[in-house]
């Protein structure tokens, strides 16, 4: 089994099995890259206990363009908090935005005291918006 021949202070480094098929390199670009987009890396305190901080980033994120019975359109802004490690729109905002604007879509047909939730989500992403980019 390979073992890492870098200095990691990840806790996640040392105790991850690493399978005996994969080259001492690959472990350590795989390693490398995870530290570099700050897997185990510190929350402050300011998200860490605030109640929805998540869903703050995500409503930042969205302007209402037009709101009916069962149809939400809105502009979508990709800022700096929400770009992955290849500078694109991060897949899990993508989904985060698709859940916070089909649930907006719930709620203009059910009564604001039925509790709802998404069940099932799918996305194909097939080209990723840019920092600064805006779409609807």
């Amino acid at each position: 089994m390979a073992k890492p021949s870098i200095d990691i202070s990840e806790s996640f480094a040392s105790t991850a099995k690493i399978s005996g098929d994969i080259s001492q390199k690959d472990v350590n670009n795989v390693l490398q890259f995870l530290i570099g987009v700050g897997v185990s890396g510190h929350v402050p305190d300011q998200f860490d206990a605030k109640k929805d901080s998540y869903s703050d980033l995500v409503r930042d994120l969205l302007e209402p363009l037009h709101i009916s019975r069962g149809h939400v359109t809105c502009l979508v802004s990709v800022k700096p908090a929400v770009i992955n490690f290849f500078a694109g729109f991060h897949g899990g905002a993508v989904a985060a935005v698709a859940e916070a604007v089909s649930i907006a879509c719930a709620r203009t047909v059910m009564a604001k005291d039925k509790e709802i939730f998404l069940g099932e989500l799918s996305i194909s992403y097939l080209a990723s918006a840019k920092k600064n980019e805006f779409f609807m």
